[in-house]
């Protein structure tokens, strides 16, 4: 049995040589990939540098301004809109990310949304961050076919691409973090972030519950993508166009 033995364990020992050559083969590459770059920045000119830092401030002062042009469109603060008319203006000036919050005045948990995207809208200046009155908007509330309060629309590009129903992507219950919704933004792509995408930050919570919660979220948000393909074109208000609206 011995000589079995040694025999069994031969391939293991070469496959594990095998893997090994490969390794060092591999990191021998990476390193000479990094001696490259790092001679390449060595061997960089007066000139070189000197255009390295040129596209850098270009850079910064398209950043500043865009900064600028966002905070003037009302970006950066958390605000109502006050006529369906503003949702299709704001819709087309804030092109890179927009959320609008349909909410009641009776319903507590809208009043948990208005805390968090207060304190997200001046995190995330390239959003514009507004709610909505549903009852005092019944053109809006019927064509994007909102039945449950709070909705939050997300649109990019002035188109509604996302939208967030009640908390039940956000645990199912009232304590969500902030966070929490910033990672479900993200995952609307109306936002800029830099977390993790497929871990929902609330994850890290002890409760089973909870977490079990979030599993399935995640599961559903990557699994399930024609909840979120069917758009809203903000440049055809036309009543025919009806029969399209998401079915939640």
């Amino acid at each position: 049995m011995s000589e079995t033995s040694k025999q069994k364990q031969i391939p293991t020992t070469n496959h594990e040589k095998l893997i090994e050559s490969h390794l060092i083969k591999t990191a021998q590459i990476l390193e000479d990939t990094l001696d490259e770059q790092i001679n390449r920045l060595d061997n960089l000119n007066d000139d070189d540098l000197e255009a390295i830092r040129k596209l850098r401030i270009k850079q910064m002062k398209e950043e500043s301004k865009q900064h600028s042009e966002w905070l003037a469109l009302g970006h950066g603060v958390y605000s109502e809109l006050s006529s369906e008319k503003d949702f299709f203006t704001t819709c087309k000036t804030s092109s890179f990310g927009l959320v609008c919050h349909f909410y009641r005045d009776s319903t507590f948990r809208c009043k948990i949304l208005d805390k968090h995207l207060s304190l997200l809208a001046s995190k995330h200046i390239e959003c514009r961050m507004v709610k909505i009155n549903a009852e005092k908007a019944p053109f809006l509330t019927k064509r994007l076919n909102i039945q449950v309060i709070p909705t939050l629309i997300l649109v990019k590009n002035e188109k509604v691409c996302d939208r967030i129903i009640g908390f039940d992507e956000l645990g199912g219950h009232d304590e969500f973090s902030t966070a929490m919704l910033e990672w479900r933004l993200a995952i609307g792509k109306v936002i800029k972030y830099s977390g993790d995408l497929t871990v929902p930050p609330d994850m890290n919570k002890k409760k089973k519950s909870t977490c079990s919660n979030l599993s399935s979220i995640t599961t559903k948000l990557y699994d399930n993508k024609s909840m979120y393909n069917k758009c809203f074109d903000n440049n055809n208000g036309d009543d025919d166009d009806d029969d399209n609206q998401d079915s939640d």
